[in-house]
């Protein structure tokens, strides 16, 4: 598949795989969820990478899903292809979080929403200094989809992932470390380099067993993500569709 937003370099055992439309501070349209997906399925297989970094453009690691694209909402008359439109969001995640390499998000100034999701799915999470977090579908009249609830309830507790999701409001990095919904935080600029210092202590480990771990943890953590998250994308297509949603993204658009 040819990859027009996507690059992945390979440094011995670490691959850094980065996404960048050049476009609206790197917001997500389905092009790029498809090749980011298309990237993730191609590391199964792979024994000779151990840790996978994933950042985004250096203003910004994503704005979200680009609700002003013209292919933002699926408009087919057939409901069945429609809705498999709406779970791609949910494969990207689901393959970043399954695969075998330890991954780390390394993320630059901003990560809103989508670029929020695809982070919680990574086994690690590096924020820059004078960046910020931010969850804003509940303004717009969206639920949090592709997978993501469950992720941020675990690693946060309800009552943060509440405030999160209910309020909308952008989180400092050092914020998000207190709360556990990052691991590190880097000097601006330095997110991967700081990622690549983490990866470099994986490649240390025996990989049989990192591998092992991480299976083992994941199978524990999320055995119940899949339950509660499995019809997230059809329950935000219902939300979407109420007057006050419509509203919502009426007024943003007008922007």
């Amino acid at each position: 598949m040819k990859l027009d937003y996507v690059t992945i370099e390979k440094r011995g055992g670490i691959a850094v795989v980065r996404f960048d439309r050049k476009a609206n501070l790197n917001a997500f349209n389905e092009k790029l969820v498809v090749e980011l997906t298309h990237a993730a399925r191609g590391f199964l297989d792979d024994l000779e990478t151990h840790a996978v970094i994933l950042t985004g453009a250096p203003d910004a690691f994503s704005a979200g899903f680009d609700l002003k694209a013209a292919d933002s909402w699926p408009s087919e008359s057939d409901e069945l292809k429609r809705r498999y439109r709406a779970y791609r969001g949910v494969r990207l995640c689901k393959a970043w979080e399954a695969m075998p390499q330890i991954t780390i998000a390394a993320m630059e100034k901003l990560a809103v929403g989508a670029g929020v999701a695809i982070a919680l799915a990574c086994d690690w999470r590096v924020l820059g200094r004078s960046a910020y977090l931010y969850v804003p579908e509940v303004k717009i009249g969206l639920s949090l989809q592709w997978g993501a609830l469950p992720r941020l309830i675990t690693l946060v507790g309800p009552a943060r992932a509440k405030r999160i999701t209910i309020m909308c409001e952008k989180m400092p990095a050092a914020q998000a470390l207190e709360w556990g919904l990052i691991d590190e935080v880097a000097d601006d600029g330095r997110t991967v380099a700081k990622a690549m210092e983490m990866a470099e202590v994986v490649l240390s480990m025996p990989q049989p067993t990192v591998r092992m771990i991480k299976e083992a943890i994941n199978a524990t953590a999320n055995a119940l993500h899949a339950a509660s998250a499995f019809a997230d994308a059809d329950q935000s297509q219902v939300t979407a569709s109420y007057r006050a949603a419509k509203a919502a993204r009426q007024s943003f658009r007008a922007k």
